[in-house]
């Protein structure tokens, strides 16, 4: 099933209302936006509020029978929310630059280029730590997510001293390497 069959679906979806869709257009878009804002003199709040007025905008398009999307979601409401931000800021005196330049300042299609790359990794990553195994998935994930030093990680995995804990931190790591690489090639 092509992406955009799934987007067109989507659009229905929360044309009909339906929680589930709203659920997934905040899941996929919700971090994209809250960057934009804060990226651009904006807080937490504001990126809260700029994407509830997205998703209304996106919402009454959906339920408009004209309404044609000719790219993903995830473009369309980086987009609404940027001109948001920034008629918001245009008002709030915070942003003098004519509207001419705005497109200087925020690159929308870089930005979500990266943006969905960086997606797509760190989901190839989670995959690869899940078939990474134990105990390497405990060891790196206290390390580099709980952050335990070696000692700490040493005592808790029966290690005899810290060296040893290192070493198979070090195995650990290669075998996520190779695993992550692998998935990373076939572009899974």
């Amino acid at each position: 099933m092509s992406k955009y069959y799934k987007e067109a679906e989507l659009l229905k979806s929360l044309a009909k209302n339906e929680k589930s869709a709203i659920d997934a257009i905040y899941r996929d878009n919700y971090k994209l936006i809250q960057q934009l804002i804060i990226n651009n003199n904006g807080t937490e709040d504001d990126a809260r509020d700029i994407f509830q007025e997205t998703l209304i905008v996106l919402y009454q398009k959906a339920k408009s029978d004209s309404f044609e999307l000719n790219c993903q979601i995830k473009t369309y409401v980086y987009s609404v929310a940027r001109r948001l931000w920034l008629k918001r800021l245009q008002s709030n005196r915070r942003f003098e630059t004519p509207v001419d330049n705005i497109e200087e300042m925020v690159q929308v299609e870089e930005d979500v280029e990266v943006h969905e790359k960086l997606d797509r990794q760190y989901g190839i990553m989670r995959s690869a730590l899940g078939k990474i195994g134990e105990p390497c998935k405990s060891l790196l994930e206290a390390f580099y997510i709980h952050n335990k030093n070696m000692q700490d990680i040493s005592s808790f995995f029966g290690y005899t001293n810290s060296d040893n804990a290192k070493n198979q931190k070090y195995k650990c790591l290669m075998r996520l390497k190779k695993l992550f690489f692998a998935q990373y090639k076939n572009g899974n």
